[in-house]
């Protein structure tokens, strides 16, 4: 017996029109469809159709999740400091952290992510290799002070969240664990009915060193992937790189100053020496925990300030402002080139290979110098891919031109070794009678997040359109008005909730076919039932709501054709 739910009973507004403040499709249609409401900034009111749809996205998590012998447990969202000040996690945060303090003084934090608490409990719990491997996980609202809490449930500052960890004694262990989760997370987005593509991705301040990325390509994604046309590669576009290729810079001729006055941007330079801005290199100054660092990177590539981040990650990355270059002759701004540097360390993205010949700044102003070559007149300190990744790149795998997409994460995997284990020396008695350290894997699924990803790819002009996996209904039946259209709608859904059928029935009086037709559409339930001119025939009309297919069908028929 499944539930039949009226309409005329349901806490449902729908809205005609879009909310001011809605860029995304989903957020319009989810507000619209009366599925979420505002509650402040970036903080949401799940109402009942929402819900339904929350809950069954849980549930094809939970089911797949415990196929692979992952254990659900809840932990608490409100989380003592003292674990996060252990991993560094309390001030790598910043601002994203939401802190408080109890009436004592005692500092709290609401919890954006619960590896350190994990760990803790798995030290507490077992003691022995012959309590692992384990995976744990659990399904729990998150939290984090986002500055700018946009795109409706997209991004919020409280939010749904499947996390699970894995708990081995070996790296072969962890492996297999990922594996587990990878496969699960497959048959998860599967059964969730999204499009999505695995990517690789970079670790950053989670640490660790395998980490993939499950992406729903969206127009409203924040996240920007690329994918090869002709082979299979596919990355976010942090972890894209470009191999370091040497040239013989043995014929370059030794370096000469240039007069080259107001130059100080790529732009300037390359107008006044009628030179492409690709000859150029562009060193950008950023500090790195406070200590000044000079970026290369070909003059006509931008630097990826999050790809930087994410590289030298836990280390915090900002711009130089003007009050860093006082006391520095060595940093003359607008003119800052490699050579003559005095302290600062210097990174170079791979284009900026060893022989490769530059014209860059002269550290003097109004002045640049040509025939700077790395490797000759200045070295590199560490390579990093750093620079914003373009629509033609060449795949790092096969050669060919890249694409570039837009996306919405849904879920991340990552290998993460042996980082918060040995924070808090989470070591087993091993098979040889000593201790062995415990290496980790963490494994996030977005669940509200993944409502707003299906909203996205599966709406139409009409309104949601959702996959039958995770619909608030199996069926949304309409009366299209009348006493004995509404008999015979309410009728046949009867009989379909005692077939198992969940039914959304239109039961309302005193609202026009017209507006419940356009809620249905809105609703987005997979099939409309309706209850329309052929009532007293006993005849009803079955639309496919993702097709538009019609076909009329008897009582019997139609409960035939739902429950087959």
């Amino acid at each position: 017996m499944a539930q039949v739910q009226r309409m005329s009973r349901l806490m449902v507004k729908t809205l005609r029109d879009d909310p001011a403040d809605a860029e995304t499709l989903s957020h319009k249609l989810l507000v619209r469809a009366g599925y979420v409401r505002r509650n402040s900034a970036g903080i949401w009111t799940w109402l009942p159709l929402g819900k339904k749809v929350l809950d069954n996205i849980s549930r094809v998590v939970r089911e797949e999740m415990d196929a692979i012998g992952a254990q659900e447990v809840l932990l608490p969202a409100l989380l003592p400091k003292e674990p996060y000040e252990a991993s560094a996690r309390w001030e790598e945060y910043g601002d994203l952290l939401f802190r408080l303090k109890d009436r004592k003084g005692g500092e709290y934090l609401l919890g954006p992510t619960h590896e350190e608490i994990f760990t803790l409990v798995v030290k507490d719990q077992v003691a022995s290799y012959k309590d692992l491997p384990v995976m744990l996980y659990q399904i729990q609202t998150k939290y984090r002070d986002e500055a700018r809490p946009r795109s409706g449930v997209l991004r919020g500052r409280e939010f749904q969240m499947k996390d699970s960890y894995s708990f081995d004694t070996t790296d072969e262990g962890l492996a297999e664990s990922y594996a587990l989760h990878r496969a699960a997370y497959q048959k998860i987005f599967a059964r969730l009915g999204l499009d999505y593509r695995i990517v690789s991705a970079v670790s950053g301040a989670m640490g660790g060193s395998a980490s993939e990325e499950f992406l729903a390509p969206a127009a409203a994604g924040e996240d920007t992937f690329v994918d090869c046309p002709s082979c299979d590669y596919a990355a976010n576009t942090e972890a894209v790189t470009f191999a370091l290729k040497p040239v013989d810079g043995s014929g370059v001729g030794p370096v000469e100053e240039l007069d080259t006055p107001d130059t100080p941007t790529i732009e300037t330079l390359a107008e006044h020496l009628g030179v492409p801005a690709s000859a150029t290199l562009k060193n950008l100054l950023v500090k790195v925990d406070g200590e000044i660092v000079a970026v290369g990177v070909p003059g006509n590539r931008e630097v990826d300030l999050g790809k930087l981040g994410e590289h030298l990650a836990p280390a915090v990355v900002e711009l130089v402002t003007a009050e860093d270059f006082e006391g520095r002759g060595d940093l003359v701004r607008g003119y800052v080139g490699p050579q003559g540097l005095e302290k600062v360390r210097y990174i170079a993205d791979p284009r900026v290979a060893p022989g490769t010949a530059w014209i860059t700044g002269a550290n003097k102003v109004n002045t640049h110098a040509k025939n700077v070559v790395a490797g000759r007149d200045f070295e590199v300190d560490d390579y990093l891919d750093v620079v914003v990744v373009e629509q033609g790149d060449p795949c790092p795998k096969c050669g060919t031109g890249l694409k570039l997409d837009r996306a919405i994460e849904i879920g991340h995997i990552f290998q993460l070794g042996r980082k918060y284990a040995d924070t808090f020396q989470l070591d087993v008695l091993g098979q040889q009678g000593k201790p062995v350290r415990v290496t980790m894997g963490s494994y996030g699924i977005g669940v509200s997040r993944a409502v707003a990803a299906l909203a996205e790819q599966s709406a139409d002009e009409q309104g949601l359109c959702w996959p039958k996996e995770i619909a608030p209904a199996d069926v949304h039946v309409v009366a299209a008005g009348k006493a004995l259209q509404t008999e015979l709608a309410l009728e046949v859904s009867e009989k379909l909730g005692a077939a198992g059928v969940r039914v959304l029935v239109d039961d309302r009086a005193g609202v026009s076919p017209g507006v419940k037709f356009t809620d249905a559409e809105l609703i987005g339930v997979p099939k409309i039932l309706v209850a329309g001119r052929r009532s007293a025939e006993g005849v009803l009309e079955l639309k496919d709501r993702r097709t538009g297919e019609r076909e009329e069908l008897t009582v019997d028929e139609a409960i035939a054709r739902l429950t087959a």
